[in-house]
């Protein structure tokens, strides 16, 4: 049985990143291991023990081409319309609400949202198979 800890991405600026992450998804630093040409910074909270991994590589000056095989990374919260109005106030620019069905039942309500390197981020409402 195999156990899924992290999730990492590249980011050029640590401090806007963990800021991000912390006003967001209430990320915290739960680890920092600094090296000769890189850092990597862990993010967890409470929610959950998987963990977001930042690597900064120090002599990076340009931002990363996402390309095409990107995804996301989705978040689940309790409710969907307050974050989507506190994500606003935040100055995020989440994208609207998107209510998804399948053959008539709700699937996920949702909104995405792009953190300051242009990773794409899935806020899902608690419920159905998003718990």
């Amino acid at each position: 049985m195999a156990k899924a800890v992290h999730s990492m991405i590249r980011v050029l600026d640590e401090a806007r990143s963990v800021d991000f992450y912390r006003s967001a998804f209430a990320l915290e630093i739960v680890d920092r291991l600094d090296f000769e040409t890189f850092t990597l910074v862990y993010l967890s909270n409470a929610e959950a023990s998987f963990e977001l991994e930042l690597t900064i590589n120090k002599d990076r000056k340009e931002p990363y081409a996402l390309g095409d095989g990107y995804g996301h990374i989705a978040f689940v919260v309790d409710k969907l319309d307050a974050e989507h109005a506190r994500f606003e106030k935040a100055g995020f620019n989440p994208r609207k609400v998107v209510e998804f069905n399948n053959d008539g039942k709700l699937v996920a309500r949702f909104f995405f949202v792009q953190d300051p390197d242009g990773y794409q981020i899935e806020v899902i409402e608690r419920g159905g198979r998003f718990k």
